[in-house]
C-alpha cells in the first residue's frame, strides 16, 4: 500500500473555551465571599477598574462591549487649609483625662464585675498544642526528650489522640522506641487527662487510672469488653466477671462520664459565616425576590483611560494597546458579574415557583425538583444551573438555605403522589426524637410508621437517610439510665 500526502478539507464543529468564556463560567460558581475577593484583586490589578456608580454611557458600553463613549468629567475640587482658629477655645487637659491611648483600662470600672474577662480580650483562643507545649516548657524533661514530646504533640489531632507510633516517631529522629515510650507516657499525664493516647481504650483508661480506681470493675470493663460495651451487652459483662447486671450498669454509668475526646475543648473550629446572595420576601400573597448587593463594589471605568482611547489625551501606542486591553478585561468583567446577578434572580425566581408549599408552610411541604425542571423553565442547560445553585445561599421566611437544598428526587407515595426526599428525612428525624430512648425504634419499624403515613420505602433507604443525619442505629441509641 503506497503512502502519499495530500489535502483534504473538512468540516467539523468544536466548543472552543475562550479565556473570557472561562471568566464567566468561574464567576459563575463563585460563592459571594470569593467573588468579593476577586473584585477586590482585579481592583488593585486593573488600573482601568475603580470603584464607584455605573453612569447610564457606562452600561451602554458593557452591553456593546466597545468602549466609546465618554464619563462626564468629574467636579474639580478645592483644597482646604487649616489654620488655626478655635484651638485656644478646647480644654485639652480634660481631652486627654477622657482619652486613653491604650484603649479600656481597669480605671474605667468601677468594679472588677464590669471588667471585662482576659479570655474576651484573646484574638484567638489557645489550641491544644499551645496547651501542651506551655506544660512542656514547665516539666523537667531533658532536651532530647524534649525533641521527643514536640514530634508527638506535632502529631496529635483534634481530638487528642495520637497519630503516629512510637517506632516512627524514634526512626525519625534517631532514638530508641523505649525513650519514646517514657516520655509519651509523661505527656499522657498532662493536662487534659487521656492526652496523647493512641486509641480510645487507652484514652479510657488513664482517666480510670486518675481516678484511682485500677483493678476496679471499670477497669476491668475497659481493659476486656470494651467491644460488649459499645453494643451495650450488659447481661454477657455480667455473667463473664461474675457481677450482678446491676453492677454492670453502675460502673457503664460512670464510663459515660469520661471524655472520649479530651483535645475536643480547645478544638479550633473557625465560624463560617455565610452572607446570603439573594433574599426572598413575602409581601402580601406574593414572594418578591431581591438581590443582595451589599459589599459587592460598584465597578465603573476610571474616566482618565477612557479619555486617553477617545483622543482627549494623547498617548504612545505602545500604552494605547495596554490600555484598551485592560478595558477590554474590565468591560468582560463587569458584564460577567451582571449576567450571574440575573441567572442568580433567574434560577431564584423559578425556585420559588415550583416550591411556593415550602416557602408557604415549611421544609416538610418540600416538593420533589431536579436541575431540568429550572432549566427548562429559565431557558438555559442544567449545567449552568447546577454552577448557580453551588455555594449559594438565600435568605427566605422558613431561614437560610442553600439552593442545592431545593432540588430533591421523589419517593412515591401509597396514594400515588410524589415527596422530596428531604422531606422523608424530616419525618425520619421526628419519628426517632419522638421515640422511647429504652426502647428505640428500629429501621424495620420506622418503615412501618413511614408506611402509616403514606410513605413506602425500603428498610435500607431509612438507614441511609439515618446515616444521611448522623443518627446512630438502635443499639446506639439505646439509653438504659
Amino acid at each position: 500500500m503506497a503512502l502519499e500526502i495530500r489535502q483534504q478539507l473538512k468540516l467539523s464543529q468544536q466548543l472552543v473555551m475562550t479565556p473570557q468564556l472561562q471568566q464567566a463560567i468561574k464567576l459563575l460558581q463563585l460563592s459571594r465571599m470569593e467573588l468579593m475577593d476577586v473584585v477586590r484583586q482585579e481592583l488593585e490589578e486593573n488600573p482601568v477598574l475603580e470603584e464607584g456608580q455605573e453612569t447610564s454611557e457606562e452600561k451602554a458600553d458593557v452591553e456593546a462591549e466597545s468602549p466609546t463613549a465618554e464619563e462626564p468629567s468629574s467636579q474639580e475640587l478645592t483644597e482646604v487649609k487649616g489654620d488655626n482658629e478655635g484651638a485656644s477655645d478646647i480644654d485639652w487637659q480634660t481631652y486627654l483625662e477622657s482619652y486613653s491611648l491604650g484603649g479600656s483600662t481597669a480605671d474605667n470600672y468601677e468594679a472588677d464585675e464590669e471588667r471585662p474577662s482576659y479570655e474576651n480580650l484573646l484574638t484567638r483562643k489557645p489550641s491544644l498544642q499551645d496547651h501542651l507545649l506551655w506544660q512542656l516548657n514547665m516539666s523537667r524533661l531533658e532536651k532530647m526528650d524534649r525533641q521527643i514530646a514536640c514530634e508527638l504533640i506535632g502529631n496529635i489531632d483534634e481530638g487528642g489522640y495520637l497519630q503516629v507510633s512510637a517506632e516512627e516517631i524514634a526512626e525519625q529522629i534517631a532514638v530508641d522506641v523505649q525513650q519514646v515510650e517514657r516520655v509519651l507516657n509523661a505527656l499522657q499525664e498532662f493536662d487534659p487527662v487521656g492526652v496523647c493516647s493512641r486509641n480510645l481504650q487507652e484514652c479510657l483508661l488513664r482517666q480510670v487510672q486518675q481516678l484511682d480506681m485500677e483493678n476496679s470493675l471499670v477497669d476491668q470493663i475497659l481493659r476486656d469488653h470494651l467491644g460488649d460495651l459499645e453494643n451495650r451487652r450488659y447481661p454477657a459483662i455480667a455473667r463473664a466477671l461474675h457481677v450482678s447486671v446491676d453492677e454492670v450498669y453502675e460502673a457503664a454509668k460512670l464510663i459515660s462520664n469520661l471524655d472520649p475526646r479530651p483535645g475536643s475543648q480547645y478544638g479550633q473550629e473557625e465560624t463560617h459565616y455565610i452572607s446570603p446572595d439573594i433574599f426572598v420576601h413575602k409581601v402580601g400573597d406574593e414572594y418578591i425576590v431581591v438581590l443582595n448587593d451589599e459589599g459587592l463594589p460598584n465597578l465603573r471605568i476610571n474616566s482618565f483611560y477612557r479619555n486617553a482611547l477617545s483622543g482627549t489625551t494623547k498617548v504612545d501606542e505602545e500604552a494605547g494597546e495596554y490600555i484598551q486591553d485592560k478595558l477590554r478585561g474590565a468591560l468582560w468583567l463587569i458584564k460577567s458579574i451582571h449576567q450571574r446577578q440575573r441567572t442568580i434572580y433567574k434560577v431564584t425566581t423559578s425556585i420559588v415557583k415550583y416550591q411556593r408549599d415550602f416557602f408557604d408552610r415549611g421544609p416538610s411541604y418540600l416538593k420533589p425538583l431536579v436541575l431540568r425542571d429550572v432549566a427548562e423553565d429559565i431557558g438555559m442547560h442544567e449545567s449552568t444551573v447546577s454552577r448557580v445553585t453551588t455555594n449559594k445561599y438565600v435568605q427566605t421566611p422558613q431561614g437560610l438555605f442553600e439552593l442545592k437544598f431545593f432540588f430533591n428526587s421523589g419517593i412515591h407515595t401509597t396514594g400515588g403522589d410524589s415527596v422530596a426526599s428531604e422531606s422523608v428525612k424530616i419525618k425520619i428525624k421526628e419519628i426517632i426524637a419522638g421515640e422511647n430512648e429504652r426502647k428505640p425504634y428500629s429501621d424495620q419499624k420506622i418503615v412501618e410508621l413511614l408506611k402509616e403515613q403514606g410513605i413506602d420505602i425500603a428498610r435500607r433507604t431509612v438507614t441511609k437517610y439515618r446515616e444521611m443525619l448522623n443518627i446512630g442505629s438502635s443499639t446506639q441509641r439505646k439509653r438504659l439510665f
